[in-house]
């Protein structure tokens, strides 16, 4: 029998990427969105073609009990415990100090780290006795923040930090690890020169791809031995110091 993933936001982008990833490893998976009309009925099918079975799961993560209610399905609907839990859904929105209000910081700490938190003990208690794993989707600028972003980057340091308090709460059982991206996919506010140009400011000269984090959320997942530490995927960003956020660097 092949093993179960829960994917939160995987359905899309970086999300997707990880289901591709995993069904390709040989996982069944269960891919949360926060609204059934997300579901891609061909990412679906690729899914299957690569031999996964697919369950898609709609559920608002800061609802209450919307965590229990998404692991549960996913047992329900496999009629097993899912051994992989990748949090990977999350919100970004722009603030900084300035500007950050109440809604916004709890908006970002009740998606980004609250639902994490609940996901992972749902996950621990449907798990019993067996053993499993979690990933969290991070970025890489816990390492190295930017007033940008003020609610979203510190929702992820904190979940950044809870990783080292879990990975120590759940072993021998269960091990929790982090995944940190870099700049990955473009969006509409980046121009194709901005693009270039801040892909040559990285040390490596290149980006990140969604295969690459892929990649890093199957190795944790496989990797038995590895507890509670991050992989920075991000060619190599977090080794420097930028000041601002990449959208404001780069422009002509």
């Amino acid at each position: 029998m092949r093993p179960l993933a829960l994917v939160t936001g995987g359905w899309r982008r970086i999300g997707a990427a990880i289901a591709s990833a995993l069904a390709a490893d040989g996982w069944d998976l269960a891919l949360h969105a926060h609204h059934r009309e997300a579901f891609d009925p061909a990412l679906a099918a690729q899914l299957k073609q690569a031999g996964a079975t697919v369950h898609g799961i709609a559920g608002d993560l800061i609802e209450d009990g919307a965590p229990e209610m998404i692991v549960r399905e996913a047992v329900n609907a496999f009629g097993r415990a899912p051994t992989l839990l990748v949090n990977s859904a999350s919100i970004f929105r722009n603030d900084r100090l300035a500007t950050v209000t109440t809604d916004s910081l709890d908006a970002h700490m009740r998606t980004n780290l609250y639902a994490p938190l609940l996901l992972t003990q749902a996950f621990a208690a449907a798990l019993g006795e067996a053993e499993g794993s979690v990933v969290m989707l991070l970025d890489s600028r816990v390492r190295n923040p930017v007033p940008d972003q003020l609610s979203y980057s510190l929702s992820k340091q904190t979940l950044h930090a809870s990783l080292r308090n879990l990975a120590r709460d759940l072993a021998p059982r269960i091990r929790v690890n982090g995944v940190a991206p870099g700049l990955v996919l473009p969006t509409e506010d980046y121009s194709d020169a901005q693009w270039r140009r801040l892909t040559a400011m990285m040390p490596l000269e290149r980006l990140a791809s969604p295969a690459d984090i892929a990649a890093a959320v199957v190795y944790l997942a496989r990797a038995e031995a590895v507890t509670g530490q991050t992989i920075y995927v991000d060619s190599g960003a977090n080794l420097e110091a930028f000041p601002r956020d990449f959208v404001y660097m780069g422009r002509e």
